[in-house]
């Protein structure tokens, strides 16, 4: 109505707004085309706000797309491998019958052996 809440108490009070009581609460009646005015505006600005609101979230989901887009060209392709691998082997089934391996120096150049292997011998 664009009027403080004090001026339309003052209005009651002198008797020159309609207005109605109920249940201890004061109703003002607006005349038709105020109510009418006041809804449209009302309305109106929910729309305007609505709409920034979408908006706004259409950008941060351009946004995202975009930042996700860019992360996943940066990760490479993961190649499947091109020969059928064997069934794998458990440490156990593979010494199974064998005799260990002669520390050969030969055989394995620049790879040294783990400490403990060293202290305890094996």
């Amino acid at each position: 109505m664009g009027v403080t809440a004090e001026a339309i108490r003052g209005r009651i009070r002198r008797k020159t707004i309609s207005f109605e009581r109920a249940g201890g609460r004061v109703y003002v009646l607006l005349p038709d085309e105020q109510q009418t005015e006041q809804t449209t505006d009302h309305t109106e600005e929910l729309i305007r706000t609505l709409q920034e609101q979408l908006e706004q979230a259409n950008e941060r989901d351009r946004e995202n797309r975009r930042i996700i887009a860019a992360l996943t060209s940066r990760i490479p392709a993961i190649e499947a491998p091109s020969e059928a691998r064997e069934s794998p082997e458990t440490a156990a089934e593979a010494s199974e019958g064998r005799e260990p391996p002669p520390d050969r120096p030969g055989a394995q150049e620049g790879v040294q052996r783990p400490w403990w292997r060293r202290v305890f011998g094996s």
